[in-house]
C-alpha cells in the first residue's frame, strides 16, 4: 500500500489489482491476433454432434414411451413439463451448433440464446480456461458479472490465450 502525504493527513492509495494494458500492449495484441474480425465457431463440431445425437436418443425415447401402454396413462402436466424440457434441450442443441464468436475492434461477441458482447474498454481482466470440450474466455468487467466466451476453431483459442496474458490480473 502506498501513501500519499498530504498536510496533517495521510490518505491511503490502494493499487488496483485490474491494471489494463497500455494502448501500445493492446494495439500489438490485436495484430498479433491477425485480421479481424476473427470469427470462428463458438463450440467445436463435434459437440454440435453429440448434442444433436443425444437430442435424436430422446426425442426416440420420448415418442417410444409416447406411444406405449405407459405412455397413454401419463398425466397431461406431466407430458407438457416433459415436452417443455425437451423443447428448451432441442433450443440448446441449435444454439451449440449455430453460435459464432467474434473478436474485433469493438471487442468480443458471441450469438447464443442471448447475444454476449463486451468491448475492449469494458475488460478489467479476463482468465482463458482450457476445458476439453470448450476452451473459454472469462472477462470480468467493470460493472455486472463476467462474460464467458467459447472458442471451437485453433484460431478463436489462440487468440483467447493472448488476450489472457494481455489482459491478465496485475498484482
Amino acid at each position: 500500500m502506498q501513501y500519499t502525504a498530504l498536510p496533517h493527513t495521510v490518505i491511503p492509495i490502494l493499487m488496483s489489482p485490474f491494471a489494463k494494458p497500455s494502448p501500445e500492449e493492446h494495439a500489438e495484441l490485436l495484430a498479433q491476433i491477425g485480421a479481424l474480425p476473427l470469427r470462428g465457431r463458438a463450440w467445436p463440431r463435434w459437440i454440435g454432434v453429440i448434442a444433436w445425437l443425444i437430442m435424436l436418443l430422446i426425442l426416440a425415447r420420448l415418442i417410444a414411451t409416447a406411444s406405449s401402454e405407459a405412455g397413454q396413462q401419463i398425466a397431461p402436466m406431466v407430458a407438457g413439463a416433459a415436452l417443455v424440457c425437451v423443447a428448451a434441450l432441442l433450443v440448446m442443441a441449435w444454439g451449440i451448433w449455430t453460435s459464432e464468436t467474434e473478436i474485433s475492434e469493438y471487442g468480443l461477441r458471441q450469438s447464443w440464446i442471448t447475444r454476449r458482447e463486451v468491448p475492449w474498454e469494458q475488460i478489467q481482466s479476463t482468465k482463458f480456461i482450457p476445458l476439453v470440450a470448450s476452451k473459454k474466455l472469462v472477462c470480468f468487467v467493470q460493472k455486472g458479472r463476467p462474460v464467458t466466451f467459447q472458442a471451437g476453431t485453433p484460431e478463436l483459442q489462440a487468440a483467447f490465450a493472448r488476450i489472457s496474458l494481455v489482459y491478465r490480473r496485475r498484482a
